[in-house]
């Protein structure tokens, strides 16, 4: 499975207003595991900046002046997230805006008919109801570094969105990074795990700073998410 972690910098708040994309952020990642690729562009708006658009994110005219237009990098972009699944955090809002200038690029085929759209912040807002569940509260919760995050940036957010999404997912995170050969993998049936010779596998068992490091993790996750299955199948093992 193909997904793509995206988010955007923006003048301001309202496509419909005539605010624009300045920053494209995107990692890419195959059966759960990042690949390395990602897209980023800054993008010259050819419009002002909301003041409070700008003390967000930092990003100034001056400094996109000489920056490429969407229309310049568009195929460049459709491309690169064509037919994957698309995460965002608050996705209406991303997903507004790249239909306006795509619209506005003259182009056919909206992100909707492009790609799939998962919204992480839907997502936690239904595994944390009651909670904060934007970005940073989300790194707190299932611990992702989140200490360069001064200004918002939209390849870094896309970064660590793609951490937090993994570890609220339950799966792997940025450690494990697909080379360049295995983007094609795939995971052996059932069958052939069956199949495969007992008297080949080396067992390795965990010694004890190990076996605490991983009780450590248990309990975090269960303090983060109010329970976890391997705590309620082998208590005995963790306490």
């Amino acid at each position: 499975m193909r997904q793509v972690v995206l988010d955007t910098e923006t003048t301001g708040l309202e496509p419909e207003a005539g605010h624009r994309i300045i920053e494209i952020g995107a990692v890419e990642m195959v059966n759960r595991r990042l690949t390395g690729r990602h897209f980023h562009q800054y993008l010259n708006p050819q419009r002002d900046i909301d003041q409070g658009a700008l003390e967000v994110h930092g990003i100034t005219l001056d400094f996109l002046a000489d920056k490429p237009c969407f229309t310049d990098v568009a195929g460049e972009f459709l491309e690169f997230i064509a037919g994957a699944e698309l995460i965002i955090h608050n996705a209406p809002f991303d997903v507004a805006f790249l239909n306006a200038e795509i619209i506005r690029s003259d182009l056919e085929g909206d992100i909707g008919e492009r790609c799939s759209v998962l919204d992480s912040l839907a997502l936690a807002r239904q595994m944390h109801p009651g909670q904060r569940n934007s970005l940073d509260a989300l790194c707190k919760r299932y611990a992702v570094d989140n200490s360069q995050r001064d200004l918002h940036g939209a390849l870094l957010d896309a970064e660590i969105l793609a951490d937090v999404f993994l570890a609220m997912t339950g799966g792997q995170t940025s450690l494990a990074l697909l080379d360049d050969d295995e983007n094609d993998y795939t995971a052996p049936s059932a069958d052939e795990r069956r199949l495969r010779p007992l008297g080949q596998l080396r067992v390795v068992r965990a010694d004890m700073a190990e076996w605490e490091a991983h009780r450590t993790r248990l309990r975090a996750i269960h303090k983060a998410a109010g329970s976890c299955l391997w705590l309620e199948l082998v208590p005995d093992e963790c306490a």
